[in-house]
Parts: structure tokens; C-alpha cells; sequence
């Protein structure tokens, strides 16, 4: 009986975005090799995959291309990455944040593409190699991803095929440096989603995402840190050209209000971290861990409503004040060894 619910308790434990995001993925996937197996495989592709020259007649396919992996061995990359990496973000970011990043990740990566495809077609002419593409597949959502673990926990190390080890801010460019050969070869479709995908997702998550943690001066939006600028991403020669290019195109969207305004968005000419300067980020990230750490002690630890009742009455104060005491210990314990051996104050200080 034992071995027959263990499925069913771990499907249970996953957020409810994960699950759903994951069994489309499944259904759909399967569907469509089915559809090529019984021979109407143009249809299944005209109604699930985004088509530059018919995307007008089938509109939904900006996001349902997302859940459809035409070969084995991309269904099983995904369900490998994806769904233990959304069920991170879901249980930081809550389920509505994280539906809300899925889509713009997918469907602006899409709209961008089918940008390019027109403006190829236009140019080069060439109308059944440009506008007859199918983009499909979550490489745009990965990418987004691995953008979100670099402003989560930028220096975590990670092992790739148990030998090599990697710090998560590493990743991202190393998929996108494997994206442009790609590209660069021949190979648009897909693999172009990924530059798009990138630049979306650090868009969303640098200037729109709703910040519920800080409450320092109120809501606030983005990650405005230096360590999560655009120039971070890139080699120290590259720094000067961006820096101008991204203050222009900054001052340009704050003067027509196409992002979210908190206090002062630019300090000095340049982008500012969060509002209330480097003790209001490093306040934001140790906000942000603590919550994520007590929220992975409160689901190992035992309930002690039980102990505490049949006690006296008089010393349940003092057990529920131990309770919390050793909570907090707890809590800080944990700090330290989910921030690769630092310390919430060692963090703060930073």
C-alpha cells in the first residue's frame, strides 16, 4: 500500500503551477507525435507551433509552442530541468508570479521571433524558409530560468554530469554563447529563442516582477542592484558602450512610463539598487532568504501543539518563547549553509 501512494504523495507535494505546467506538457507533447503517427502531422504542427506565415490564423500558438517537444530526447531535457526548477520559483514566488513569468518569458521570446521571421522574409526574401519555420519547445523558458537563479542564488555551485562544477551565474551565458554558434551555423529554429528568452526574462525580472518581500518603502518592482545589471552579464571591454546604451534607453522608458516607478530609478547617472541604497538590497536578499529557510524548517520539523497542552498552564508561555527562540537558531543555522557556507550577517554586510 505503501509503494502504491508514494506516487501519489509526490505528485501531491508539487505547487500546483508546476504540476499543471508539466501534465500540458506531457499531453501535448504526446499528442503531437501521435498526429504525426496516424500521417496528419502538418495539422497537428499548424495548430500547436508557432508558424511565422500563418500565425495570424492560430494566435494561441504564441503560447502553446511552448509545450510541445517534437523529439524524445528534448521532452526528456525538459521534464529533467524544468519542472524541479519551477517548483523552486513557485515556492519563492508564490503561483500567480510564477504563471505570470512563464507567459511573458514565452509569449514576447515568440513575438520576437516572429519579428525577426517577417523582417528575414522582407530583406531576403525566401518566403518558405522564413515564414514556414515551426518554433516550438521551452528553450526560452530555460534560459529564463537560469536568469532567475542567477538573481536568486547567484553563487551557488552546481555539478554538470556529476565532474564539473559551476557557479549558477555561469550558466545563463553559457547557453546563450551556445546558442549564437548555433545560430551562427544555421540552426535558427529553435535555438534563436534562447537569445530572445534571455533578454526577456532579465527585462521582466530587472524592471516589472512585483517585489512582496520588501517593505521598506513600500511595493516595489524589479531588482535595480548592481550585482543584476545588464553589464554584469558581459566582459569587463563591453562595460563602457552598454553603459550608455542602457542610461539612454532607461531615461527613455522612465519619460514615456513604460516601467514601474518606485523612488529614484537612476542614481548618479547610472542604475540604482533598490530604494533605501545598499542596506535596503542587502536587507531585501536576507528578507528573502530567511523566508525561503523558514519555510524549509517548518516543513521538516515536528509539531509541538501536542507537548505544549498537556503541560501546565504556566509554562506554556515559556514553552511557546523556547519554541520561537530555538526556531530563529534554527533558522539562522540554516542561513548559513544554504548561502555556501556564509552567514545572514556575512551576507548583509556584502
Amino acid at each position: 500500500m505503501a509503494m502504491l501512494s508514494s506516487p501519489l504523495v509526490l505528485i501531491q507535494s508539487v505547487p500546483p503551477v508546476t504540476r499543471a505546467f508539466t501534465a500540458a506538457t506531457l499531453v501535448t507533447s504526446a499528442l503531437y507525435g501521435w498526429c504525426w503517427w496516424r500521417g496528419v502531422g502538418p495539422d497537428a504542427a499548424f495548430y500547436t507551433t508557432l508558424i511565422p506565415g500563418s500565425l495570424i490564423y492560430a494566435p494561441w500558438t504564441l503560447l502553446t509552442s511552448a509545450l510541445v517537444e517534437t523529439t524524445i530526447w528534448e521532452l526528456l531535457a525538459t521534464l529533467i530541468f524544468v519542472p524541479p526548477s519551477l517548483k523552486y520559483l513557485e515556492r519563492v514566488w508564490g503561483s500567480i508570479e510564477t504563471i505570470k513569468f512563464i507567459v511573458v518569458t514565452v509569449v514576447l521570446s515568440n513575438v520576437i521571433a516572429f519579428g525577426l521571421n517577417w523582417i528575414e522574409y522582407f530583406v531576403l526574401g525566401n518566403a518558405e524558409l522564413f515564414l514556414g519555420m515551426r518554433y516550438h519547445g521551452q528553450m526560452a523558458l530555460q534560459i529564463g530560468l537560469l536568469v532567475a537563479f542567477t538573481q536568486l542564488i547567484p553563487e551557488h555551485n552546481v555539478q554538470l554530469m556529476g565532474v564539473i562544477k559551476v557557479k549558477v551565474k555561469t550558466l545563463p551565458m553559457a547557453y546563450l554563447t551556445l546558442s549564437t554558434v548555433l545560430c551562427i551555423v544555421g540552426f535558427q529554429n529553435p535555438w534563436i529563442l534562447i537569445q530572445f528568452g534571455w533578454f526577456v526574462s532579465w527585462v521582466y525580472l530587472r524592471f516589472y516582477k512585483k517585489n512582496t518581500v520588501d517593505s521598506i518603502n513600500g511595493v516595489t518592482y524589479g531588482d535595480r542592484s548592481d550585482t543584476f545589471s545588464l553589464i554584469s552579464w558581459f566582459p569587463p571591454f563591453m562595460h563602457t558602450p552598454l553603459t550608455y546604451l542602457g542610461n539612454t534607453v532607461f531615461s527613455l522608458a522612465n519619460k514615456f512610463h513604460l516601467i514601474p516607478t518606485t523612488s529614484s530609478d537612476i542614481e548618479g547617472g547610472s542604475y540604482s539598487q533598490l530604494p533605501g541604497g545598499a542596506r535596503a538590497e542587502a536587507e531585501r536578499r536576507r528578507a528573502m532568504a530567511l523566508k525561503a529557510l523558514d519555510q524549509r524548517v517548518a516543513n521538516t520539523s515536528s509539531p509541538v501543539g501536542s507537548s505544549s497542552t498537556n503541560g501546565p498552564r504556566g509554562a506554556q508561555p515559556a514553552a511557546v518563547a523556547r519554541g520561537e527562540s530555538s526556531s530563529s537558531q534554527a533558522s539562522s543555522s540554516a542561513a548559513g549553509g544554504s548561502l555556501g557556507g556564509k552567514s545572514v550577517e556575512d551576507v548583509t554586510k556584502a
